[in-house]
């Protein structure tokens, strides 16, 4: 592609995006008007010049993905999606960061049309964007034919200082290289300036040659008001067909505004005389806000022909595919609309009576039998799959030689990982998971907390789920980590008692919408088989059940207890049905399924009136009084775990069914 002969027109259309986000701005007294006023000509070389896009068809799976890693320059991005025709009018930039609006203070997934990911959180968009590469590069691998090119698609960022100083950007940047995904190209707001001040206050790096030493192609823009240069760089990195690319983008932060190059323009509205100067300087009108000269419209509708050619084309492309290949063709169909194929429960696995198992190992043994079945599946683990149980038995690694594989080797890297997971799951197509253990998900957490925002459908395999670790010691016992996952909105939260609870888990995890942490325990545990306890099938998945009735039928008191608990609590009912005292245990393997379930569920499962409750779970107490109530007790741990054999921890601990029962009697 010829290098344009950028024009007037050009730098008008650069210099409407600049004012629009300032306007935004100003009107709204809040936001972020220094990375617009300098990024702007990248970003409208890239998203005007290159993306492949329909802002018809904001979801078209071939699109290219563009992420604003640097969420707090979402203005910018506004500016380009009403220019771009995505149907956010000139009132909506007028709404910026107001009640309501589809232009929040960060852009946000599901809510804007054309927006690819909800970022903010700084590095995050970065480490998701090497989720959505694997994810173009594994569906092609499975779905293009001879001749049928249906993905080729790129992922484009752009990113800024304080995104390459986030750890989770290192992880993800190295991954990257090491997977070789030449389809990531992102763009680096290159203006040594942050909050605080100049960047080499606490950022002094040689960034180009990081980059370089992960395996990254590096491209240096010397001026980003250079619009052919920077057009320039991004043929490069296109051209580049085994690296993933940088774009090193010099600009001065505020261009044009009284505050160029000062740290005062990060977050700062202008100021009505600091937003008049900047239009003077760009030789606008002092005093119009919020205005678009009809040559800029036309502009932009121009530059709208190549893509929507592209898009046509290649709906052309997939009708001829539909009658050449039909069967990968409905295949594609049916995984892009997240619906499971007919069926795929029965691909469920039974467990053994008398033969004890770690959730860990039955849901490693549910997750093969489900991926024999469901293609969509695939993740990996942070360097822990022999311990996480999260390979897939009859399936190689996606590697740089390998885009077949569906074992995705995340190294240990938990946040990355994290991140990843949410980019397959927003690349469409994928029932993605990660895993590692339980205590090393704080890495993870604000990868889990955009997921759970986004209703990310994804899954998080997160095993040694209590201090049943044993002789690793604190530093490896999760205490506080259930509570804390569980206070994310929307994240569901499933820690089963036994095997066929956690091929419940798994069933109710592929089948929602929204992420799925599955807390799993290292040791192992008693079947609670059918035969026995017939209303685990059907009550796991509603979050809370009664898996024990009292000898009798009329209970007297409740123990509630989850995951390696369920067992002992049974023996202790035993232990009190000895003693003539009636017993229900109700298993509750996810609050959040259980709060879902109607009214007359929950009464009959936990009575108002039966106020003698015991909860029994081995990390902290924190929530568990919303189904004690006041009179009620836990059997918990408030404290740090030790260096034991597992048993020796439990029994000291006090989670043994003699100690229960001792606890039931001083209700």
């Amino acid at each position: 592609m010829a290098v344009p002969s950028f024009n007037r027109k050009d730098q008008a259309s650069v210099n409407t995006m600049r004012l629009l986000a300032a306007d935004m701005v100003e009107k709204a007294k809040s936001g972020h008007p220094g990375l617009p006023l300098g990024a702007a000509p990248m970003a409208y070389v890239l998203l005007a010049h290159f993306l492949k896009h329909n802002p018809q068809d904001p979801l078209w799976p071939d699109r290219d993905r563009f992420i604003l890693s640097a969420g707090h320059g979402s203005a910018l991005l506004y500016a380009w999606l009403h220019l771009s025709g995505y149907g956010l009018t000139i009132d909506d930039l007028k709404n910026f960061r107001q009640w309501g609006s589809l232009t929040p203070g960060h852009p946000e997934f599901g809510r804007t049309p054309g927006v690819d990911a909800s970022t903010g959180p700084l590095g995050h968009g970065f480490a998701m964007g090497v989720g959505m590469a694997i994810a173009g590069k594994m569906m092609a691998e499975q779905f293009n034919r001879p001749d049928f090119k249906i993905f080729d698609h790129r992922v484009y960022a752009l990113v800024s200082d304080g995104d390459l100083m986030e750890g989770v950007t290192a992880e993800a940047a190295s991954l990257a290289g090491t997977l070789t995904l030449d389809n990531l190209i992102y763009l680096y707001d290159d203006n040594k300036i942050s909050i605080e001040g100049r960047t080499d206050l606490a950022f002094s790096e040689d960034v180009r040659g990081r980059f370089l030493a992960y395996g990254w192609q590096v491209i240096v823009v010397a001026e980003g008001e250079d619009l052919g240069s920077i057009h320039t760089a991004i043929e490069n990195a296109r051209a580049e067909a085994e690296r993933p690319s940088l774009i090193m983008v010099k600009t001065k932060i505020g261009a044009g505004s009284p505050r160029e190059d000062s740290s005062s323009a990060h977050g700062e509205p202008l100021g009505e005389e600091g937003l008049r100067a900047t239009r003077k300087f760009y030789g606008y009108p002092e005093d119009q806000s919020f205005t678009v000269d009809p040559r800029v419209y036309a502009n932009f509708q121009a530059l709208s022909e190549a893509p929507l050619k592209a898009y046509a084309a290649w709906t052309e492309k997939m009708k001829a595919y539909e009658k050449a290949w039909p069967a990968e063709a409905e295949e594609l169909k049916r995984r892009l609309g997240g619906e499971l194929p007919g069926g795929w429960e029965k691909a469920l696995p039974g467990f053994a009576k008398d033969k004890p198992v770690a959730t860990r190992i039955a849901s490693g043994l549910v997750l093969n039998a489900l991926a024999a079945v469901l293609p969509e599946m695939t993740g990996g683990s942070a360097d822990l799959s022999p311990s996480n149980k999260t390979r897939i038995e009859d399936s190689s690694s996606f590697a740089a030689l390998n885009r077949g594989g569906r074992n995705i080797h995340f190294g240990v890297r938990e946040a990355a990982m994290g991140a990843a997971v949410g980019g397959l799951a927003l690349s469409g197509g994928f029932l993605p998971y990660g895993a590692t253990f339980l205590v090393f998900s704080d890495f993870a957490r604000p990868a889990l907390r955009l997921a759970a925002l986004m209703k990310l459908r994804a899954v998080f395999i997160f095993t040694h789920d209590s201090v049943g670790v044993g002789e690793d010691g604190p530093t490896h016992q999760p205490v506080e980590h259930l509570a804390a996952l569980r206070a994310i909105p929307g994240l569901t939260v499933i820690r089963p008692a036994d095997a066929y609870e956690t091929a419940a888990a798994w069933k109710v995890a592929c089948g929602r919408r929204g992420p799925t942490v599955l807390a799993l325990s290292r040791q192992n545990l008693p079947v609670l088989h059918p035969d026995e306890f017939p209303s685990v099938a059907l009550g796991a998945p509603r979050g809370g059940y009664i898996l024990s009735e009292a000898a009798g039928g009329a209970p007297e008191m409740i123990i509630i207890a989850s995951g390696s608990e369920v067992s002992p609590s049974l023996e202790a009912q035993k232990i009190m049905a000895g003693r003539g005292r009636a017993v229900r245990v109700v298993s509750m393997p996810s609050w959040e399924l259980f709060e879902a379930q109607e009214a007359g569920y929950k009464e009959a499962v936990l009575p108002a009136g039966l106020t003698k409750r015991l909860s029994v779970e081995a990390g902290l107490a924190l929530g568990w009084g919303r189904y004690t109530g006041a009179a009620g007790k836990s059997l918990s741990i408030e404290d740090f775990g030790h260096s034991a054999p597992a048993d020796r921890i439990f029994r000291e601990l006090g989670f043994t069914p003699d100690n229960i029962a001792r606890l039931l009697e001083d209700l």
